[in-house]
């Protein structure tokens, strides 16, 4: 089954995190990346542009609005997703735990409905 694993974690700058935190995050995904690729369960990896450069639509009556930012004006931010297949939500959990931005942030664990691939839908709509 697929899961996305959601990072939410504050937003900071690299002048805020410091060369050294930096090079020690960068790490620590690149190795958790690695981990879950060399397992078998690595779909996809993304790490988003800060929220600054994020821009939200929405449709209302038949009306087209761009906002500047994220829809949400919270302390946490999306940050990136990995999306894996494994067996069950106890392997999404495990797996999320290890996650190192489970550890100044959260990981929201949330299972796929359906997913494109091979230009088909996959799952039940």
């Amino acid at each position: 089954m697929r899961y996305s694993l959601l990072m939410h974690y504050p937003e900071m700058t690299e002048a805020e995190l410091g060369e050294d935190v930096l090079a020690e995050g960068k790490a620590a995904f690149d190795a958790y990346a690695k981990s879950l690729d060399s397992a078998g369960v690595l779909v996809s990896a993304e790490v988003l542009q800060p929220v600054a450069s994020a821009t939200t639509l929405t449709l209302r009556e038949g009306s087209r609005k761009i906002q500047d930012g994220p829809f949400a004006d919270t302390k946490e931010q999306l940050g990136g997703t990995f999306v894996i297949d494994v067996p069950d939500l106890d392997a999404a959990l495990d797996w999320a735990g290890k996650c190192p931005a489970a550890q100044y942030g959260v990981v929201e664990i949330r299972p796929s409905a359906v997913f494109f691939h091979d230009g088909q839908w996959q799952g039940a709509m």
